[in-house]
């Protein structure tokens, strides 16, 4: 029986009914780690001991009509910016090298409850802050289709390992695109959930003892089908155990069950962050191939915001997230320069500034107009049941480790481009809190994958990721990396 790239909750239906075992599966997807992953460094840490204890467990309970759940004896990664209780937690920082948490995050507890082994960590940029997966700690992680471009960030190493067969699902975070952006470099499937169905407690960071959710970051899946990630999404989503008493969470089925019911808006490319040009055209063709199965696409709407202005608000809220866990000096220093700075200039650095030298005061005023751009967006969803657009405006792009984020240069189509502008498309609809799944539609003319995001109306989430399902079934399923296809 083939395990690689085998669905995570097909392969635990395979092991309660005997076809298998979890030792079995265990132990293939360790081989893969130990023959694959030294030229990707995507797994960086393991914790093979207990992982064959419990998967012996899964077995021995399997024997006796026990399951613990629909991931039962499944093994998989984590991303190391989750808390794993015994298994090390970095999130990059070198401060924390060999760092043990004592409890599990809120999300990977469920997972664990679900029944799931987890057996490694996978890696992540310094503070799960970067486009790219690098550290002190740990070093660089690589592209499985091509080692010289980046695997992105921050779950850069988590969609690495799925693309690569290392892993049958991880576990990713999102802020800025770091769930889709490394779903669209590597050629997996990505569920950007609505903001707040999804516990964060756990994350680093902001850290294990913060009981604060965060304003914007998201947790969700990562996987090589849809229906994993949709599953996953079953397991993950849910109150917060002290609002569980009073509360459940049931997202809204699907808004259509016949193609011809389905309204799709199409929005490839825009002034306000110009997309390469293969991504753009393969969005258009990845929209024409639902027209042609019935649905209903408009390839000119568009919310009525200012994408620009959007972006602008996103940036401030952004990064009173991130500012608010640094040193007082970058905080005076971000007061200075927006002190000096001229009041019509919105350029990313200053926007950004403003954002960590927000006053309280402030953040509500940049929080009402996140609000009314929220009810702009209801207004357009009432029209249409999704929206198909970039992931980000370039695909995977060569290494480059040096100098500030704010330094680097993207090239997209001949064009030298600010680094940062690949936060552009991610943060149009994070902004809004809306969730948003990355599916693969096309490998570029380099070999590489073009992703796109399917973006949906606020807890819609079911809807994107029945819509990720048409592409995958009629125009696209997961294609795997030529030098990682082989078991």
């Amino acid at each position: 029986m083939s395990f690689l790239y085998k669905s995570a909750f097909a392969l635990a239906e395979d092991i309660r009914a005997g076809r298998c075992s979890a030792c079995e599966v265990l132990e293939f997807f360790v081989d893969r780690v130990e023959r694959l992953n030294a030229p990707l460094n995507a797994v960086v840490a393991l914790d093979l001991e207990r992982a064959r204890a419990r998967a012996a467990k899964a077995d021995q309970d399997v024997a006796r009509g026990e399951y613990w759940g629909a991931l039962h004896g499944v093994p998989m990664t984590i991303k190391d910016a989750f808390c794993t209780s015994g298994l090390t937690t970095t999130g990059g920082i070198p401060e924390l090298e060999g760092s043990v948490p004592k409890q599990n995050a809120l999300a990977v507890q469920r997972l664990l409850d679900a029944g799931a082994i987890i057996f490694g960590k996978t890696n992540v940029p310094f503070m799960s802050a970067d486009l790219q997966s690098y550290n002190d700690i740990y070093g660089c992680t690589n592209n499985p289709w091509n080692i010289g471009r980046t695997c992105g960030g921050s779950s850069g190493g988590a969609a690495a390992s799925v693309a690569a067969g290392l892993t049958p699902l991880e576990l990713g975070s999102d802020i800025g695109g770091s769930i889709r952006i490394p779903a669209h470099f590597n050629g997996i499937y990505g569920h950007k959930p609505s903001h707040g169905i999804v516990p964060q407690r756990g994350h680093l960071p902001p850290g294990p003892h913060t009981v604060s959710e965060a304003d914007l970051s998201v947790v969700g899946p990562l996987g090589h089908c849809v229906a994993d990630i949709d599953k996953a999404l079953d397991l993950l989503a849910g109150p917060l155990p002290e609002h569980g008493a009073a509360w459940k969470l049931s997202l809204p089925k699907a808004a259509f069950s016949e193609v011809s019911e389905l309204r799709v808006a199409v929005w490839a490319d825009d002034e306000f962050c110009r997309v390469d040009r293969e991504i753009a055209a393969s969005i258009e063709q990845m929209a024409a191939c639902l027209e042609k199965l019935g649905a209903q696409v408009d390839y000119d709407a568009r919310p009525d915001i200012d994408p620009s202005a959007n972006h602008r608000n996103y940036l401030q809220l952004l990064s009173a997230v991130m500012g608010s866990g640094m040193p007082a000096k970058v905080l005076e220093e971000a007061q200075k320069l927006v002190a000096a700075a001229d009041p019509a200039d919105h350029s990313d650095v200053i926007e950004q500034a403003r954002g960590i030298a927000l006053t309280h005061r402030d953040w509500l005023r940049a929080n009402e107009r996140r609000l009314r751009y929220q009810a702009t967006w209801r207004s357009f969803f009432s029209q249409y049941d999704v929206l198909l657009c970039p992931v980000t405006h370039v695909t995977a792009f060569p290494h480059d480790h040096e100098g500030s984020m704010m330094a680097r240069t993207l090239t997209v189509n001949g064009e030298q481009r600010p680094y940062i502008e690949a936060l552009r498309w991610p943060g149009l609809s994070l902004n809004s809190l809306l969730p948003a799944t990355a599916v693969p539609i096309a490998q570029s003319s380099e070999g590489l994958p073009i992703g796109m995001q399917i973006v949906g109306p606020y807890l819609g989430d079911k809807t994107t990721l029945a819509v990720a399902a048409l592409v995958e079934e009629h125009h696209r399923s997961f294609i795997a990396p030529p030098e990682t296809s082989a078991e």
